[in-house]
């Protein structure tokens, strides 16, 4: 059961703002039957996700690493966006909320409508060349493992980062520049222990904006947000379009 009183500073922080960010982790997707790679649906197999996703584990045995890739890719193809992604889609149409910043790579908030997505970690549902320049949308999991390119014949890899790779220094400075900017930051569903998803609120706390943290657990930043609720991205944010009628 969402708090009344708190809904309504939530929604008078919107109403009174002018340049709203959303931030999104996990757990928003988590809600939606996608695994995450910390919990108890992290396993794969008898492998650990975060072995799995690094450039060491994909040299040393990429059929293996497509074979994780391909079981999330058929999974993800059949989940569904959740009340919450559907609800920012729904506050972005309005003129609510500028962009989200998302650490998910699964394509939901997409298929829910939302046009402004900065991707800090890539798409599950693109493939790039690990030798040219070739990238290409995919919309199942390859039929070959591991996939080749079509231009070089050299390996395919999901166009993802991967745990100990740095990210695009474009979407990087983007994400910092569209925090800076934010009056209002939305953080939901993440733990906030990346970088550089974590950093990202306390730019805009920095530069005089307020932050709500939406999040089952306490995080780093639930003792400086401007207001942390714990409650599941879905359920709070299905109250909250009612509320405001979207």
């Amino acid at each position: 059961m969402i708090n009344d009183e708190i809904l309504e500073q939530v929604i008078k922080l919107i109403q009174s703002s002018n340049f709203i960010v959303a931030v999104t982790g996990a757990g928003v997707s988590a809600e939606s039957g996608v695994p995450t790679f910390r919990g108890k649906d992290g396993l794969w197999k008898q492998y650990d996700a975060t072995q799995l996703a690094t450039p060491h584990a994909f040299k040393k045995n990429p059929k293996l690493v497509w074979e994780w890739y391909s079981w999330r890719i058929n999974l993800i193809r059949e989940a569904k966006p959740n009340p919450a992604h559907i609800c920012l889609s729904k506050l972005e149409s309005n003129g609510l909320l500028r962009t989200i910043i998302t650490q998910n790579v699964d394509n939901l908030h997409q298929r829910a409508g939302s046009k402004n997505v900065l991707e800090l970690h890539g798409n599950i549902f693109r493939v790039k060349c690990t030798s040219c320049n070739y990238k290409a949308k995919i919309e199942k999991a390859p039929d070959q493992i591991p996939p080749l390119c079509p231009k070089c014949n050299s390996l395919l890899r999901p166009d993802v980062v991967w745990f100990g790779e740095f990210l695009d220094v474009e979407i990087l400075h983007n994400a910092y520049s569209l925090a800076s900017k934010a009056d209002l930051m939305l953080v939901i569903g993440s733990s906030l222990l990346v970088s550089p998803a974590a950093e990202l609120p306390n730019i805009t706390l920095k530069h005089g904006g307020k932050v709500i943290e939406i999040n089952l657990d306490e995080t780093y930043l639930s003792p400086v947000a401007t207001i942390s609720i714990r409650t599941k991205a879905g359920e709070f944010f299905k109250a909250l379009c009612e509320k405001l009628k979207l």
